[in-house]
């Protein structure tokens, strides 16, 4: 995917740059981080709460589809790293950067890497797969929700739930392998991408990668 970053300029510098050796910009926007760390809090309080209260599990899983909705919208009408467009990279690309993690080539980006995009993709997909087949569930079993009368509703509830349960499954999975990696990448270029996410800064360096490489 082509595409070309343009300098970023921030007002606000680390003690470093002073010495012209490095700067913060803000690459993370509120509404970034405030969806991060509401998807966290919903997803885990629909996920933990199946077997014990029904009403908290559906508030939640509607609460991370619109959730999912604004991410959607936001990655096209969004600030520059909140975009598709920024991230969203070629199979290739991707798979070029897994094979330089061991070789220590990896680059950093300023945004999401080529795996951090792919990651975000996945999530979103099996996220979305888990409250679409679990309003299904819904309509399904006791003919209530945005999808009760619906097509998808007409379904076997037994099959249905297995496959929301599938994709809550591997959504989960996908959780414990983005922190692997958010993990790995701030040990690996030695910076520290939660705090990042909280309050929306990092350093640029004069090596970063370009966005679209």
């Amino acid at each position: 995917m082509n595409h070309t970053s343009q300098p970023v300029h921030s007002s606000k510098t680390t003690p470093s740059s002073a010495a012209g050796e490095s700067r913060t910009v803000r690459v993370w926007d509120p509404l970034v981080r405030i969806f991060h760390w509401s998807l966290v809090l919903f997803f885990f309080s629909a996920y933990l709460s199946e077997d014990v209260s029904d009403t908290l599990h559906v508030w939640s899983g509607y609460a991370v589809t619109l959730l999912i909705i604004f991410r959607l919208a936001w990655g096209i009408i969004g600030t520059r790293h909140a975009r598709f467009t920024d991230f969203v990279r070629s199979p290739g690309n991707v798979l070029q950067y897994l094979k330089d993690i061991p070789t220590g080539r990896a680059k950093r980006y300023l945004g999401h890497n080529p795996a951090g995009g792919a990651m975000i993709i996945a999530l979103l997909v099996f996220i979305a797969g888990t409250v679409i087949f679990g309003m299904a569930t819904l309509g399904a079993d006791e003919n209530a929700g945005p999808l009760a009368g619906s097509w998808l509703a007409t379904f076997n509830e037994h099959t249905l739930k297995e496959i929301h349960e599938f994709f809550a499954n591997g959504t989960l999975m996908l959780v414990f392998l983005h922190v692997a990696g958010v993990l790995f990448s701030s040990v690996h270029h030695r910076e520290n991408l939660v705090r990042s996410m909280i309050h929306g800064r990092k350093e640029t360096r004069s090596d970063d990668a370009q966005a679209g490489e």
